[in-house]
């Protein structure tokens, strides 16, 4: 069974800095892109940041120049750093790998349960 797990979220001020992890662990052939995205109260989900296992990193303008994305493909993880958090940055974050699983040969995404992060005073 497939799973990714995320950690690192928690209560930051303004200004501040956190660091989310996301472990994909489970009978898994191969990861071929890996990502983050949040979700506001109120709103939809959006992407924050993806890494394709060969390709180039991809952010939303949103959080570009503050936060980096990274992956360890030796043990399926993929960061996320983030620096000089703002009040709006505030969400549940969600780790996301397209993978292909040991058991089959389709391709599909998979989702973490998500991580809370919030920027406040």
């Amino acid at each position: 069974q497939v799973q990714l797990v995320e950690s690192g979220g928690g209560l930051v001020q303004p200004g501040g800095s956190l660091r989310l992890s996301c472990v994909a662990s489970g009978g898994i052939f191969s990861i071929d892109d890996m990502g983050w995205y949040r979700q506001a109260p109120g709103k939809q989900r959006e992407l924050v940041a993806t890494i394709p296992s060969g390709g180039f990193t991809n952010y939303a303008d949103s959080v570009k120049g503050r936060f980096t994305i990274s992956r360890d493909n030796a043990k399926n993880t993929v960061y996320l750093q983030m620096n000089s958090l703002k009040p709006e940055d505030t969400a549940v974050y969600y780790c996301n790998a397209h993978l292909r699983p040991s058991y089959g040969i389709m391709w599909r995404d998979y989702w973490g349960q998500g991580t809370q992060v919030t920027v406040s005073s």
